[in-house]
């Protein structure tokens, strides 16, 4: 079923093409931007947004993949409500039509009218695209399709979509903000057992051409199942390494250099956890936006870990990345759990699983990760980390 991942990579450059073509027309892109409902608020935002670049992304994906794969679209499942409301106060739900006409007919009632808006995301919604790995390619495994579910997080980072700041210099390779922390997410796992299978995580704005303002993206994914592990950074690593990429922009170690712990962290992380990983990893903390966005640090090697101790992350923020990093070696844990277990206890970190929902929650918050999470690379670096975190969080007066 690596058909599937080949289909999710041609699904992640679409939705990545509408999301840049979202942000072409500024007059039009402030028109998009919609309140969410209480139910699907995220907390830790005092205003949340829903943009029609949302919706529009993930019925993109919910429908291409129904049509290659009938069944399929019924088991996708994402942050986003599909039903939209324009100034008139009527309420569409927003699909993709089988003919662009139909599509530019939709549009234009969410849009209030706008013709010309409607026809241009229309056309790019229609597009067809294509997107291939040499790496994938050559990969053949059979993974039965009634097990497999789906996480989507149409647009991550939906306020630094929004604000869409372009001149932000990178921290060693990692953007604290800026369009660079937007990320198109999809995370397949199993139905049965919550383990992530297949995961792909799709960057639409890496690089601008300053003379035509026109964005390059990039895509990455990994597929780990019975054995199999496989990953789009492999061709990056020399022949017979273990596949794993220097740190972009030339900010990694060289070969054979010892080198300290890093930790990419969240802007909203709390003060004393804060202060606990500045202990442990000196100046090599670094705050980014976007879950998703710290996820790709961990899988692009420019962090040893993601650490997040709050419950505002959800299933299809790191189902995506997950699945990347368990083809590489690594994995999201829960993070209590891993301060409970503490390092090098010889037993797995405990994984988040993606089948089951929190009892007694509402919402979204049937799919928070209440633990907080710890995302990581590498078992060592992960166990590392752990023995002087929770020395460091005990001494910062935070009770693990």
């Amino acid at each position: 079923m690596s058909a599937v991942l080949r289909e999710l990579l041609r699904v992640s450059e679409k939705a990545a093409n509408i999301a840049r073509a979202c942000r072409q027309q500024e007059a039009l892109f402030q028109l998009l931007i919609e309140e969410k409902k209480d139910g699907e608020k995220n907390k830790k935002f005092a205003v949340d947004f829903k943009t029609l670049a949302d919706v529009l992304v993930q019925e993109v994906i919910k429908q291409n993949m129904e049509n290659k794969f009938p069944g399929l679209g019924k088991k996708i499942l994402g942050e986003e409500s599909n039903e939209f409301t324009n100034e008139l106060g009527e309420k569409i739900i927003l699909r993709l039509c089988p003919t662009e006409e139909e599509t530019v007919e939709l549009l234009s009632k969410v849009l209030n009218g706008n013709k010309l808006a409607s026809e241009a995301l229309a056309k790019v919604v229609h597009q067809d695209v294509t997107l291939t790995d040499p790496t994938l390619d050559s990969v053949e495994i059979n993974i039965p399709q009634d097990i497999l579910g789906i996480w989507v997080d149409p647009i991550d980072s939906t306020y630094q979509y929004i604000k869409g700041s372009t001149d932000i210099k990178s921290n060693e390779g990692i953007f604290p903000s800026g369009l660079q922390c937007v990320t198109i997410l999809i995370g397949v796992y199993d139905l049965h057992t919550g383990v992530p299978l297949m995961g792909v995580i799709n960057q639409p704005f890496v690089s601008q051409d300053l003379t035509t303002l026109r964005w390059q993206g990039r895509c990455y994914w990994g597929l780990s199942y019975l054995g199999t592990n496989v990953h789009s950074l492999q061709r990056a690593g020399p022949a017979g390494s273990s596949g794993e990429p220097r740190a972009a922009g030339g900010a990694g170690p060289e070969a054979g250099q010892p080198r300290g712990l890093s930790a990419v962290i969240s802007t909203s992380e709390a003060a004393t956890v804060k202060a606990a990983v500045g202990r442990v990893c000196g100046e090599r903390v670094f705050p980014a936006a976007g879950a998703g966005y710290k996820g790709l640090c961990v899988v692009q090697g420019l962090a040893d870990v993601y650490i997040f101790s709050e419950d505002t992350t959800f299933k299809w923020d790191c189902c995506a990345a997950h699945a990347i990093l368990r083809a590489m070696g690594g994995g999201v844990a829960d993070l209590q759990g891993c301060l409970r277990a503490g390092p090098g206890a010889g037993l797995e970190p405990p994984q988040l699983r993606y089948h089951a929902a929190n009892r007694g929650a509402a919402g979204a918050e049937r799919w928070a990760n209440k633990g907080g999470l710890l995302a990581y690379r590498s078992r060592e670096r992960l166990d590392a980390f752990l023995g002087l975190l929770i020395p460091s969080l005990a001494a910062v007066g935070t009770p693990t």
